[in-house]
């Protein structure tokens, strides 16, 4: 008790007057952050010559560096110099070097993927085990947003180390739909007649048209591939209109329904 009251007698205020510089240096420095980092995000976006991907990407690798600089500048404060500052991390350099490997692979991956571009914001993707739409690229993971609107973040690493696929990137999809037949329903009408309804549906493309075909044979009948052809943004509509359409078709046309044959009985 009587050394921390020395301290205080001798240094209390030093050191006060130290976190009070600090504290202030901390809420300026970073009001100041931030607002270099709009600055520079508003700049790119004036200037459109980089898409908004790689300008976020930018954006974040600034506020970090940003951010490193003032920690380094409140650490000068307390008399903890840059130099000591680089020996301390140099003396636990076997701790520190095994808890920053996994972060700077995926810091890695995610300039790689910034200069190959697999994907940009707005794209629909398979990347990572995840299916969404790309929010944004960071530093060290990508946020998606999956088609239930749920946000999830995905290691970089995760990402460019397996298959991605980019949904988007072709200027149109192929709906993969089935629809059954019961035995003694002809096939050919039953292709003709969904060609037709299908073709007729809102977004679905002409050139390539609608694919009806056999895909393969059940016991309940004959199970009818259709394939139409849509851009990416009417995707889900088309493929739920396409379902619409096989119920509605083979209703018109008074189809009875597939069953499945009754197991002969053991005697």
């Amino acid at each position: 008790m009587q050394t921390i009251i020395d301290f205080l007698s001798t240094q209390g205020v030093d050191f006060a007057l130290k976190v009070l510089g600090a504290l202030a240096a901390w809420i300026i420095g970073r009001w100041i952050i931030g607002l270099v980092v709009r600055g520079f995000s508003a700049a790119v976006g004036r200037g459109r010559q980089l898409d908004s991907t790689l300008s976020n990407y930018l954006a974040s690798i600034l506020g970090v560096v940003l951010n490193v600089v003032l920690i380094l500048a409140i650490l000068d404060i307390f008399g903890v110099h840059t130099t000591s500052f680089t020996a301390l991390l140099a003396g636990a350099g076997l701790a520190i070097g095994a808890a920053w490997g996994g972060l700077l692979s995926h810091f890695a991956a995610g300039v790689f993927m910034q200069v190959l571009r697999p994907f940009k914001v707005g794209d629909f993707v398979s990347a990572g085990g995840t299916v969404g739409t790309v929010k944004e690229i960071g530093l060290f993971g990508t946020s998606i947003v999956t088609p239930d609107n749920v946000l999830t973040i995905v290691g970089n690493n995760a990402i460019f180390s397996a298959s991605i696929q980019n949904f988007t990137a072709l200027p149109y999809r192929r709906v993969d739909c089935s629809a059954k037949i019961a035995n003694g329903v002809d096939p050919a009408d039953a292709m003709a007649r969904l060609k037709t309804a299908i073709a007729a549906i809102p977004n679905v493309l002409s050139n390539p048209g609608p694919d009806v075909e056999i895909a393969s044979f059940t016991a309940e009948g004959p199970l009818l591939c259709v394939r139409p052809y849509t851009h990416n943004a009417n995707y889900w509509q088309v493929y739920f209109d396409t379902h619409k359409a096989v119920v509605a078709t083979f209703g018109a046309a008074g189809y009875p329904l597939p069953e499945t044959p009754l197991a002969p009985r053991n005697r």
